[in-house]
């Protein structure tokens, strides 16, 4: 395993990493679920995303669960706070009332006494940015968190909260978490690396398999079991357009030109960026834990040429 600088937070972070959205607390038994998360952190994975809305709070039990014996210096863990989670009206948002509930209950779900990265799963129009920063200050300073992030904010608002977080003499967000893959560019190439670049902003990125259509698994249709198959996620069936299906089997066979798998390729194209921290892969069986994996130090395959077919086959 490899490991990355998050910023200068003085944090190292493996460049690849485990999710928990969907899969822990939902499809996956808690048995399940430590046994994959106990394989990544002997193949030396140690950071654990999770949020309080993945499988309505479920998923922070299930990482609980299974971290529990884990050396705590040895690994981190990140959670969000946005979403809905609770009833009433401030059931929701970056208010310091939502932040303060959510905390409570997601250290209490952890059944831990701090977390090392808390993210801002969303930008909060009706919260003061002001606000939120003081208030994931105050939890710092409380010592239920580390460090604070960002995840999906526009790259304004994350110059808001660093310009006024540096001028109040405060902790400033430390790391974006934005959605990135060989199919979804933009966000990240066109509106975020610059910002982390210049910031020394740590990046994190998610659903790099693009929902698992960049495995190939959805190649010759929705297979029996798979994430796309179950009713609550029909709605994701909308990417498999045809054009995206003829984009990744093109990519399939630069893969396998390359001795790789389809995932393999597209993860080790996302490593190619020095500016990202760290990839946060999910798993839903062992072999799809170990297929990421084998993903690390593959970098020397993509060579100019390589990465000019790749760049046709996605502008295409």
């Amino acid at each position: 395993m490899n490991y990355r600088n998050l910023g200068k937070t003085g944090l190292k972070v493996s460049e690849l990493s485990l999710g928990s959205y969907v899969n822990f607390g939902d499809f996956l038994d808690d048995k399940a679920s430590t046994r994959i998360l106990r394989e990544a952190f002997d193949q030396g994975v140690n950071f654990f995303d999770t949020a309080d809305n993945y499988s309505n709070g479920k998923a922070e039990i299930s990482i609980g669960k299974a971290v529990k014996g884990l050396p705590r210096e040895a690994y981190l863990i990140s959670s969000k706070v946005f979403f809905p989670t609770m009833q009433g009206v401030n059931g929701r948002g970056l208010s310091r009332k939502h932040i303060t509930e959510s905390i409570h209950a997601s250290l209490k779900r952890l059944d831990l006494e701090y977390i090392d990265i808390y993210f801002c799963h969303r930008f909060d129009p009706d919260t003061a940015v002001e606000d939120v920063v003081q208030t994931m200050n105050i939890l710092i300073k409380q010592g239920k968190i580390l460090y604070w992030g960002t995840s999906m904010w526009e790259p304004y608002q994350i110059i808001d909260a660093i310009r006024y977080a540096n001028n109040a003499n405060l902790i400033p967000p430390v790391v974006e978490q934005a959605r990135y893959s060989m199919l979804t560019r933009e966000e990240v190439e066109k509106e975020r690396l610059d910002i982390c670049r210049k910031q020394n902003l740590g990046l994190f990125t998610f659903s790099p398999l693009f929902m698992g259509v960049l495995s190939g698994a959805y190649n010759n249709g929705i297979p029996e079991n798979s994430l796309l198959a179950h009713d609550d996620y029909a709605f994701r069936r909308e990417r498999l357009t045809p054009k995206v299906i003829s984009k990744v089997k093109a990519l399939a066979q630069i893969s396998m030109d390359l001795g790789l798998s389809t995932a393999q390729l597209a993860l080790a194209w996302l490593l190619r960026l020095p500016e990202l921290t760290t990839v946060i892969t999910g798993a839903s069986k062992m072999e799809h834990l170990q297929d990421n994996l084998s993903a690390i130090n593959q970098g020397e395959k993509l060579t100019t040429e390589i990465l000019d077919r790749i760049d046709k086959v996605l502008s295409d």
